[in-house]
């Protein structure tokens, strides 16, 4: 099999695990505590402050969303990148590399006007599957693993 072939074809998406399951379950935690909580709370308590109650639940989870929202989007025709609350539609050619370095929680992609943007939807806690998802999104823009920057020649002395 040559190298073109193994390349992943869009549309393709990419989500953190670990981060997701966290969020998520504990949303449904919070949720449902609260819940019981509202139920079990004694007579004296109106059901406006049992509304609140589950209300709240619902609003900490609603933070939660936000960390288990980010993804990194590649279509035909352009990349879509979610972080917790901003949404980038970002051109093909925009895209220049996406590095992660070690220690750092995500990738940054860097941009053809010379910023770079963070990327949470692949993160670092995910371990070999962040590095797997990392490699196929650089093949997608065609560097594979020759993604390493040039070091400039030593002048010679």
């Amino acid at each position: 099999m040559d190298e073109a072939s193994e390349r992943p074809e869009p549309p393709r998406t990419w989500r953190p695990r670990a981060v997701r399951w966290v969020a998520y379950g504990m949303g449904v935690l919070i949720v449902g505590t609260m819940l019981v909580l509202a139920l079990v709370l004694p007579g004296d308590w109106r059901p406006l402050d049992r509304a609140m109650i589950v209300g709240l639940g619902l609003a900490i989870a609603a933070g939660l969303h936000m960390l288990g929202r980010p993804r990194l989007v590649a279509t035909e025709d352009n990349v879509i990148v979610i972080n917790g609350i901003r949404t980038h539609y970002l051109a093909w050619p925009e895209v220049l590399d996406i590095r992660m370095p070690v220690g750092e929680p995500w990738p940054c992609v860097d941009l053809s006007d010379g910023t770079s943007l963070p990327v949470m939807g692949i993160q670092s806690t995910d371990g070999d599957l962040s590095r797997r998802n990392l490699e196929e999104f650089r093949s997608m823009l065609g560097r594979g693993e020759a993604a390493e920057p040039e070091r400039p020649e030593r002048p010679e002395r």
